[in-house]
């Protein structure tokens, strides 16, 4: 029962760090208590991205006199819908299975709890429980939860979470989305544009606080235009949900609300999974309910480790990934480099998309840095025009002196796609004015990156 490497937890974090290291020569095995993939496979990333799909095909129909096509009685699905999303789900599930098998991996099914020793006690769905030794390193990727609030008491009935989001047996006709992070606007988005009559509260001044002000801006004035009321400086304080629907009251500045509906959906964030595993035992340190390591990943206990959303930073399944990889080609001794967390792109799978990465115009001015900005709108783009998908822009940050770009913020169809050029811009330390001179194709929506870095110096063609 003993193993080189043995990986708590198989999301995006756990079960990328498991294969990276079957491919470095050591032994591996993986503890999964559900299903392998994790959440971002079965309950994130991958179904959610399948319902919005379908939204997005629903739309296309509703609007398809605009494209000169005559298409009469669409009707929701609902239960269809929900169907695909699962399918989707669980054919990456079992995806995950055939790369475990192809790379040699043995996967323990049940709970994993960490023990002294670089050992791991995994207990079955029969309460067998069985020891296992990692001889070069234990890392724990068990990932996070929905957040649960005390006035927001998730009951997964009236009250519910995102897993619930995605499997609900009936459309709700009215919902409450509490929050407008990443979560919460993508179902936000996806309930609304089938018919259901939804309102976001957001405790901040805007939604997607954590995007440029400019981005929150054209996000909230999209979503008005299509039928979702935002809140914004608003709490709920309390819901009622003892009758048949919920009745949310809302605190806002002008004074409180209530607004009644069948399904409020706690959007508030996600915390992480590191109860009742062991760590007090080892000796493991925490703050703040994560997991305390170094640029390596190494708790405070030599020989185990903590990748993803149990360690402080972004909670994003594509740092999990990264941060595996960097974890075990460390202990292997290749020595790899630390994750740049300054060049991490954030996607947001709303509609319109939001993708951005690098700092906000906010946070240049902060630092006290002198900054050229560039922006181009899609309503200049040829592309987005014949698409039909006008709404949004690029905004490019450059600092003056240098020429490095600095950060980059877009909000428009497809746009997560787009950023990857931006990441790799920026690895490479490209400057405004190479990027300017390097010839994107027409047409295409990535000409908005090209021209927003000329409108930045004053070279703009199309605008």
């Amino acid at each position: 029962m003993n193993y080189d490497i043995i990986v708590v937890g198989s999301g995006p974090g756990g079960y990328v760090t498991a294969i990276r290291a079957s491919q470095l020569g050591l032994k591996t095995a993986v503890v999964e208590k559900e299903n392998l993939g994790g959440v971002c496979l079965n309950w994130g990333c991958i179904p959610t991205k399948a319902l919005l799909k379908s939204a997005n095909v629903f739309e296309y129909i509703n609007h398809a006199a605009d494209y000169g096509i005559s298409v009469k009685d669409a009707k929701v699905d609902f239960d269809g819908m929900v169907s695909r999303s699962r399918g989707v789900a669980d054919g990456m599930s079992k995806g995950v299975q055939f790369l475990m098998k192809k790379n040699k991996i043995d996967v323990l099914m049940g709970t994993g709890v960490v023990q002294k020793g670089k050992k791991v006690s995994v207990t079955d769905a029969d309460g067998k429980t069985t020891e296992y030794t990692a001889d070069k390193g234990l890392i724990i990727a068990t990932g996070a939860r929905s957040r649960q609030l005390q006035n927001l008491t998730q009951d997964g009935k009236k009250i519910i979470g995102y897993r619930e989001a995605m499997t609900m047996k009936t459309q709700p006709k009215k919902m409450v989305v509490v929050g407008s992070g990443a979560i919460g606007v993508e179902f936000a988005y996806f309930y609304n544009s089938i018919g259901t009559e939804v309102t976001v509260v957001e405790y901040m001044d805007r939604i997607v606080p954590v995007e440029d002000t400019e981005v929150s801006k054209q996000l909230e004035k999209s979503f008005k235009k299509s039928g979702i009321s935002v809140m914004t400086s608003s709490s709920v304080e309390s819901v009622d949900a003892s009758g048949k629907g919920c009745k949310v009251k809302v605190k806002t500045s002008k004074g409180e609300e209530t607004i009644e509906c069948d399904i409020v959906l706690s959007a508030v964030g996600i915390e992480a999974n590191i109860s009742n595993i062991g760590l007090e035992d080892v000796g493991i340190v925490t703050d703040k309910g994560r997991i305390l390591v170094n640029d390596f990943y190494q708790t405070n206990i030599p020989g185990y480790y903590a990748i993803g959303d149990v360690i402080p930073g972004p909670a994003l399944a594509h740092v999990a990934s990264a941060e595996g990889i960097i974890c075990v080609e460390k202990i292997a001794g290749t020595n790899p480099d630390t994750l740049d967390y300054g060049n991490i792109p954030g996607c947001t799978y709303s509609s319109p998309e939001i993708s951005s990465v690098g700092m906000t115009e906010d946070q240049a001015k902060e630092k006290g840095l002198k900054i050229k900005i560039g922006k181009f709108p899609f309503s200049a783009s040829g592309k987005a025009s014949a698409a039909g998908a006008k709404d949004g822009f690029v905004k490019l940050i450059f600092d003056e002196q240098y020429g490095e770009l600095l950060g980059a913020h877009m909000i428009g169809a497809n746009v997560t796609e787009l950023i990857a050029e931006i990441v790799a811009i920026r690895k490479l330390e490209t400057t405004g004015h190479e990027l300017i001179k390097t010839v994107h194709p027409h047409p295409t929506m990535s000409e908005a990156i090209m021209e927003a870095a000329a409108a930045a110096y004053g070279e703009v063609i199309h605008l």
